[in-house]
């Protein structure tokens, strides 16, 4: 019976399982997604949230104490920089666990843990329309065929214009080199 045992011990010793966490928490931050085994993915996901947790508060405190748990610096700049800021509005669930199947060597089940805000398909921030649609087709397209024409003869007006005042230099280097 397992009476009070709240820890997967993972089959390590206790100092083994908090340097292999540590390093996968590492991994996580820096690449925002692994791929590691569920048993693995669920205890890293008890070892990870209360550090982002920890780091929306950008105090000499937290970094302390969030660096005792990585002892990666290079990690927890990243952590305070670039993580922070985007976890700062959701009150926890920072990850998420996708089953991806199984391994062939020993058939363990193996899953991909990510950061949930840093997963472009699965966020709602959807890329704002410039333009509105209209339900005229072909109105549209004859105007944007007469928009790029007004643009190439505006770049081919410039590029003239750019070829006459450097013709005009070389004519004006020639005549002072002729009066020398």
């Amino acid at each position: 019976m397992r009476h009070g045992n709240k820890v997967n011990n993972l089959g390590r010793k206790s100092a083994h399982r908090k340097a292999m966490l540590s390093n996968m928490a590492c991994s996580l931050i820096q690449h925002k997604r692994i791929n590691t085994t569920i048993a693995k993915a669920k205890a890293l996901r008890g070892f990870v949230e209360p550090l982002l947790t920890k780091s929306k508060s950008d105090s000499t405190h937290s970094r302390r104490t969030v660096f005792s748990y990585l002892q990666n610096k290079e990690v927890v700049t990243e952590l305070f920089r670039e993580v922070a800021p985007k976890i700062a509005e959701r009150n926890g669930g920072y990850t998420r666990i996708i089953r991806t199947g199984y391994r062939l060597g020993d058939n363990a089940e193996m899953c991909m843990i990510e950061l949930v805000d840093f997963n472009e398909i699965y966020t709602n921030e959807k890329a704002k329309k410039t333009t509105r649609r209209s339900r005229r087709g072909g109105a549209k397209k004859e105007n944007d065929t007469i928009e790029v024409a007004e643009v190439v003869e505006t770049e081919v007006a410039a590029e003239d214009n750019n070829v006459s005042d450097s013709e005009s230099s070389e004519e004006t280097k020639e005549e002072d080199k002729s009066e020398e």
